[in-house]
């Protein structure tokens, strides 16, 4: 059996599992989320490592894997592309994905791959952020609505607003005019979604992908969004005579750093190396 550690830094949290890797049979022992904000990234990764130890009451660890941003952490054992870590992380959520949609802070991507975690093609939202989690964050924060509340107003939406532009920056614009034009907040939000749920399923549809699609990253906690994409997923995939279905976990943040420690965990049993110890570093 192999205990392997999965570090996934992304430009606003940074998330770490512990697990054990013995060929099919794998199992969480330990996890921590961590939100960056202004602090030092170093310092912010080494403490979600200890807690996700703590969580796991392990203090030897086989192979530590990072993914994301988390290339030059210096105790690592070796890093793996983000595309390939969510792929694998979601098949360990929902065995029967074959697409998984990565919602960041930053930028939105969709995998598709196979059932044992190949990636097959993946598409990627372009350099304007209007389809990402800092683009709601930033809605949010004008409205005065606590991100965790966003999904649940949008949810109760009665007339939603259409969102005409998906520049993050247009977009921005077009709430501030209808804030002051009175429409309701969960209709200003539903309008929100509903266009992040466009752009998302225009990622979907590139991949040409049938069957089960899992959503990974922080923004798969936002009901109102998830339903959103369901239901703009649902329409196009009438359209073209698709059967598709998308759905969530409650550890989809962790998806990322999940499918690192389970790569880490086989490239350990196959190759090898010395064991990392909660003595090694301060």
């Amino acid at each position: 059996m192999t205990i392997a550690a999965g570090i996934d830094v992304g430009s606003s949290a940074a998330k770490a599992v512990v697990m054990s890797v013995e060929g099919a049979n794998i199992t969480l022992l330990g996890r921590a989320l961590m939100r960056i904000r202004k602090r030092d990234v170093a310092d912010v990764v080494d403490e979600v490592f200890a807690r996700a130890r703590d969580d796991s009451g392990v203090r030897s660890i086989d192979y530590i894997a990072t993914t994301g941003e988390g290339e030059d952490i210096p105790f690592a054992t070796g890093h793996f592309y983000g595309m390939t870590t969510h792929a694998r992380g979601a098949l360990y959520l929902e065995p029967r994905a074959r697409a998984v949609l990565d919602a960041g802070a930053l930028h939105t991507r969709a995998v598709s791959m196979d059932e044992r975690g190949r990636v097959l093609g993946n598409k990627m939202t372009s350099q304007c952020a209007s389809g990402s989690g800092q683009f709601l964050e930033n809605i949010a924060r004008y409205l005065g609505v606590a991100l965790p509340e966003v999904g649940g107003l949008s949810l109760t939406a009665r007339k939603p607003e259409k969102i005409s532009s998906i520049c993050a920056v247009l977009a921005e614009t077009d709430v501030i005019n209808m804030v002051s034009r009175g429409i309701a907040t969960p209709d200003i939000l539903r309008g929100i979604h509903d266009s992040m749920a466009g752009r998302f399923v225009y990622l979907v549809r590139g991949l040409d992908v049938h069957g089960v699609v899992f959503v990974s990253g922080g923004l798969a906690q936002d009901e109102g969004l998830i339903a959103a994409t369901r239901d703009e997923l649902a329409k196009d995939a009438a359209k073209r005579g698709r059967d598709i279905e998308l759905v969530t976990h409650p550890l989809s943040a962790w998806a990322g750093a999940m499918g690192a420690a389970i790569w880490g965990g086989i490239r350990h049993h196959r190759v090898g190396g010395t064991a990392w110890t909660a003595t090694k570093t301060g």
